[in-house]
């Protein structure tokens, strides 16, 4: 985006700096632990369009605290973000996907505490498929002589001071709020920056895409099977059919949903009762960037971000995207809830 005033490009550097001096006594620090994440983000892009010629295509033979193979990018992007959060010495904990327990950092006293999914789509890494990184940022609680603990990170989304992600598709993007927004910026690599594209992102009220892996139909509740059959239905007074897309990646689903409006979708299911996506490093962040852009996140009943975390690797399901959407998907799920309960 080009700055009317001086007629000239927005670096996300230039960006986060104007952001920060419109708060008199700001001390920088959540400036720079941006500017870090933003740093990784541009070396992991680096290495995933240079992926097929470097050999850090595959899995690394590893399986993660999941249970999920391990590709060698996801641990090279875990490697990367974890190594410039620790440089600035702001972020005193961080928990990654890739990680059982809490990281702790060198700096013992710093204030913020980062969340990641480092790699988000690992099974589209091969197939040159767009892939992610997220993060969600917290403000530590106990003081900065306590001992660290799962406590401090166990935090309900809506005390996030930022969160956002990374889409590294035909473009790079780096999406991102501090609870004032969304903007969005694409890496120009003839220049090494992120470029500002969009400082005001709003999802639009409705829209006509919706986001599901229709394989796991039979596993799903009836309410959702019933609100699948809706999108099919042809209605030209509400523009349905819908279309569907599913691509695997979340982060390229959301943002996706993000840009056009409609609905993603990751249900519990009779395989996974509790839903299958974690809570506090791939709905939270997601739902603060698309709530913040007038868009709507619920686990089918209530807000994601008003869940209170009981673990740090926790699941939820997860309806995410337009509000009008979102809201006529709850709709189904509360009436064949409320027939079941009645039945």
């Amino acid at each position: 985006m080009v700055d009317r005033k001086t007629n000239r490009v927005i670096t996300l550097e230039e960006y986060i700096i104007q952001g920060q001096n419109k708060f008199p006594g700001a001390t920088g620090e959540l400036s720079q632990l941006l500017r870090d994440i933003g740093l990784a983000a541009k070396i992991i892009s680096r290495e995933v369009n240079k992926a097929g010629i470097t050999n850090i295509l595959g899995e690394d033979g590893t399986t993660n605290v999941h249970g999920e193979s391990v590709k060698k990018l996801d641990l090279f992007a875990d490697k990367q973000l974890i190594s410039a959060l620790n440089r600035s010495e702001i972020t005193c904990m961080v928990i990654s996907e890739e990680n059982d327990g809490i990281v702790e950092l060198d700096n013992d006293g710093g204030k913020y505490i980062v969340y990641l999914d480092p790699l988000d789509g690992s099974s589209n890494i091969d197939l040159n498929v767009s892939i992610g990184s997220i993060f969600s940022i917290y403000m530590r609680k106990s003081s900065a002589t306590d001992k660290l603990s799962k406590k401090d990170a166990l935090q309900s989304g809506v005390e996030q001071v930022a969160a956002g992600y990374v889409l590294y598709g035909s473009s790079t993007l780096m999406t991102y709020t501090t609870g004032l927004g969304v903007s969005v910026f694409t890496l120009d690599p003839s220049i090494g920056e992120f470029i500002l594209s969009d400082d005001d992102v709003k999802i639009p009220d409705h829209g006509t895409i919706y986001s599901v892996n229709e394989g796991s139909y039979q596993s799903w509740d009836e309410g959702l099977k019933q609100y699948v059959k809706y999108c099919q239905v042809e209605d030209p007074d509400t523009s349905r059919p819908y279309k569907a897309r599913y691509i695997g990646s979340m982060v390229a689903d959301v943002h996706r949903t993000l840009i056009t409006g409609g609905i993603f979708i990751y249900p519990n299911s009779s395989q996974y009762p509790n839903g299958k996506l974690r809570l506090m490093y791939e709905c939270n962040p997601l739902s603060f960037v698309i709530e913040q852009a007038g868009g709507m996140a619920i686990d089918g009943e209530g807000r994601i971000l008003e869940i209170e975390p009981e673990s740090i690797h926790q699941r939820t399901p997860i309806f995410i995207g337009s509000k009008e959407n979102v809201m006529k998907v709850k709709e189904f799920l509360e009436e064949y809830k409320q027939e079941t309960i009645e039945a």
